[in-house]
């Protein structure tokens, strides 16, 4: 194929992140874990809490309501023969399958030699490696450890030499600086802080003992990540599935061209060139109900999901609650083969109801058809939350139907 229709490449997306597979039957295990991973290539992660974290969701929009734990143990289980997944800055911070680490090595390296890194990573590697180098050997000492009890320990040994120096945030950016780099990883979370030790110490060490493949070729590879998980794609969209620099992403893109492996396509009304995945799935039709997070791989990357659905997306977490459009924290309602609405969800867990703050409807979408839908998901969602109310608020124009929806399933 040469050029695809705007439907067809939406459902190719779709059928990339694994919304054409059939529904889930009987319990859901780490094999459907692993192959939800498998496509995606990663989870990201973000610290909001309003609804649930950013990692879980992407399992929970494939594979319906499933156990956290198979999540948590594969990441900060107790036996480190039991973990498959680590935190690094994949697309954005992540948790990735211990497959990748050796294709991210480059960007460990990279960070060391002050070439990449968060603004403060590179400052305090440049300005105060000695006290880098001291948080190194706290964490050598110490780990599994927590940016504040290192701070802590830090601070009580200073003797005189107080101040700015032993500020907690600078103990913070050091610890990131060496996470950056490799040398510190995240041992587990508690209520969501990270807590570091020395990498050898985290990941096992058949991982860790895997060969470094050059970083042209660990860049191929990401980028083959990305095509399989996007299915159809712009070069942008497939160097931004692990954040690679422009030349690299299309040095990575011409190769795989090359190879055959992506196809070069027209899709109508994208003004760029369009990368099909060789193997891509192409169903006649997808059948699929999801809620989405916002940083779900099908939407994270904004001009895509424009480009894609017509779906204009804009996270208003910073934004001040006056100007707020749609809400707080709004995710996409997947039906079928579009976004039919967003909602702006809220677990309160003291009340035990997941409370929908504002729903809106889509253009072009039958509000009744998507309010029974999305009744049906926001009810799998409150369940995996262990809340047992839902609550519709009178804010959007989705809100009547969703609340007459609610109101006729009970």
């Amino acid at each position: 194929m040469e050029r695809l229709s705007l439907a067809l490449a939406r459902r190719i997306a779709l059928a990339a992140q694994g919304f054409a597979d059939p529904p889930m039957n009987g319990p859901i295990t780490r094999r459907h874990m692993r192959k939800v991973l498998a496509r995606n290539g990663l989870l990201q992660m973000d610290s909001v809490n309003v609804f649930e974290r950013a990692h879980y969701l992407p399992l929970f929009s494939r594979l319906g309501p499933y156990p956290k734990e198979l999540v948590d143990r594969a990441a900060y289980g107790s036996r480190r023969a039991d973990r498959e997944l680590f935190e690094y800055w994949g697309h954005e911070a992540s948790l990735l399958p211990h497959a990748l680490h050796p294709l991210l090595r480059w960007r460990m390296v990279r960070a060391a030699s002050l070439e990449e890194g968060s603004g403060g990573s590179l400052r305090i590697m440049r300005d105060q490696p000695d006290f880098v180098a001291q948080v190194l050997r706290r964490v050598t000492e110490e780990g599994p450890v927590g940016a504040g009890a290192l701070h802590h320990t830090l601070a009580a040994g200073a003797s005189s030499r107080s101040g700015p120096w032993w500020d907690w945030s600078k103990t913070k950016v050091a610890l990131e600086a060496l996470f950056w780099c490799g040398r510190v990883t995240t041992a587990t979370r508690r209520s969501f802080e990270r807590v570091y030790d020395l990498t050898e110490r985290v990941i096992p060490a058949p991982i860790l003992d895997l060969p470094t493949p050059s970083t042209a070729e660990a860049q191929q590879e990401l980028v083959r990540i990305a095509g399989r998980a996007l299915g159809v794609a712009t070069e942008k969209d497939l160097r931004d599935y692990f954040r690679l620099r422009p030349d690299e992403g299309a040095t990575a893109v011409r190769s795989l061209v090359a190879e055959g492996e992506l196809l070069r396509v027209e899709v109508d009304g994208w003004r760029q060139p369009a990368y099909l995945w060789a193997e891509a799935r192409i169903p006649r039709r997808v059948s699929a109900t999801a809620l989405l997070s916002p940083f779900d791989p099908l939407v994270w990357e904004r001009s895509r999901v424009s480009r894609l659905f017509g779906f204009d997306y804009r996270i208003e977490i910073y934004v001040p609650e006056p100007k707020r459009v749609h809400g707080y924290y709004v995710l996409p309602f997947l039906h079928d083969e579009a976004l039919r609405a967003r909602v702006d969800l809220k677990a309160d867990r003291r009340a035990g109801a997941l409370r929908v703050k504002a729903a809106w409807i889509e253009p072009g979408s039958n509000p009744r058809e998507v309010a029974t839908a999305l009744t049906r998901q926001l009810r799998h969602a409150a369940t995996w939350q262990g809340l047992t109310d839902l609550v519709v608020e009178p804010r959007g124009d989705l809100a009547p139907a969703l609340a007459a929806a609610v109101v006729q399933g009970r």
